[in-house]
């Protein structure tokens, strides 16, 4: 992926201080979506960091916590009926979940993201990520 500083670039070291940075599929992902999409897309995002990656920042718990629930789920799936998927959630008897979105209106033969996961939300989440990526 093609990265390029978008601003408080450093005249010593060259580094961006502020960590903004622009890919060329953020820009993609900026043509696709509305601006709820993008929200989305950041909020999924966040909750897919490692704790080595900043995944346990004291900023990002209440947004985990508030998308690792069942009204995040909700809120995932509304903002996905948003741009245009259905989700579909199963939940199989060894304790694992499947989330898979499609496009609104079509017959569910084709998926655009599928994510299995040990949890509901987490399922969700990576599905609409790799949906919206």
């Amino acid at each position: 992926m093609k990265l390029s500083k978008v601003r408080g670039e450093s005249k010593t070291n060259g580094l961006c201080r502020v960590g903004l940075w622009k890919t060329s599929a953020w820009g993609r992902i900026r043509g696709m979506l509305n601006q709820r999409g993008r929200l989305l897309f950041a909020a999924l995002g966040f909750t897919g960091l490692t704790p080595e990656a900043g995944g346990g920042a004291p900023e990002i718990t209440p947004l985990r916590q508030w998308l690792d629930s069942w009204s995040g789920i909700g809120a995932v799936a509304v903002g996905m009926q948003r741009q245009g998927y259905d989700l579909q959630l199963t939940g199989y008897g060894d304790g694992h979940w499947r989330a898979t979105f499609y496009t609104t209106g079509l017959a569910h033969s084709i998926s655009h993201g599928s994510a299995w996961g040990e949890t509901p939300w987490g399922a969700t989440q990576r599905a609409a990520w790799e949906t919206l990526r």
